[in-house]
């Protein structure tokens, strides 16, 4: 089931939005944020919502909607689905006007909710990727812009053709950056826990923050550094963060095969827990 908010307006079904002529539509000027609502809990939503105003500023748009007006609508919408319902939440905010350059106060904001339901803790393959994330100077890497969304489609694309389930992306020097669809997160072999550190390549997950301010609660600390490719194919885990999966294992990289290990199960439980705060 989709349920769409548009101008006013509840809709069911995919809501047609768009003209021939938008700037969204013809020059790609459009970011969104995802978020979640698992049984009716609303983990971190409000700091998604603040993302996509900031997104949006960095293509060069306003949101019409602040944070405060957002979050009404996604409880509004939350409130049609049944109770125990485990939904995604996509806040999108799209230019309708302009001439390569798109006018800051003609953009739109389009609310969808839909079920999704959390993926099991059963792990997935992945393989490494011939293609890289660009850095800041090249793409908008500090907003989760919809244009960036093509890299990620391509990455996924050659990685299924490879009969893998996901890719991990290099960035221009070489170095790890995330999984094509979500932050990444690695266990070495003497132990420590690591993840990639921000570089400009990449979007500071809002999921990923949460999981290693969880794992320090519990006296894990996550080191954030340059991951070198050599390290995936000796690592005791790998998994993922993101707002789709949350914590997810990666039980085969390439041809190393591992575990969904303590420490992904442990994120996955604590992550958890603390959405029934929320």
């Amino acid at each position: 089931m989709y349920l769409t908010y548009y101008n006013g307006t509840w809709s069911e079904g995919n809501t047609p939005l768009v003209g021939a002529m938008d700037h969204s539509f013809w020059l790609g000027s459009s970011v969104f944020d995802g978020a979640r609502a698992l049984h009716g809990h609303l983990p971190d939503l409000r700091p998604h919502l603040q993302r996509v105003i900031d997104s949006a500023d960095k293509l060069g748009m306003r949101c019409p909607l602040s944070v405060d007006e957002m979050e009404v609508l996604v409880r509004e919408g939350v409130a049609r689905f049944p109770a125990d319902a485990e939904l995604y939440i996509r806040p999108l905010v799209f230019a309708t006007e302009g001439f390569l350059i798109p006018v800051p106060d003609k953009a739109a904001f389009v609310l969808t909710l839909f079920d999704a339901p959390l993926p099991p803790f059963s792990g997935f393959s992945a393989c490494l990727s011939t293609l890289r994330r660009p850095d800041n100077s090249m793409a908008p890497t500090d907003a989760k812009a919809s244009a960036l969304y093509a890299n990620t489609s391509r990455a996924l694309r050659e990685a299924k053709a490879r009969g893998f389930d996901n890719a991990i992306l290099l960035d221009a020097g070489g170095a790890v950056t995330e999984f094509a669809s979500s932050n990444l997160f690695l266990v070495t072999g003497d132990g420590a826990v690591v993840t990639p550190a921000l570089n400009g390549t990449f979007l500071a997950g809002i999921t990923r923050a949460r999981v290693m301010a969880l794992l320090a609660g519990e006296g894990i600390v996550v080191e954030e550094r340059t991951v070198r490719v050599d390290e995936l194919a000796t690592a005791r885990e790998i998994f993922s963060t993101g707002n789709y999966g949350k914590v997810t294992p990666c039980t085969r990289f390439e041809g190393h095969e591992m575990a969904a290990g303590p420490v992904a199960a442990k994120a996955r439980a604590l992550y958890l827990a603390f959405t029934e705060t929320t």
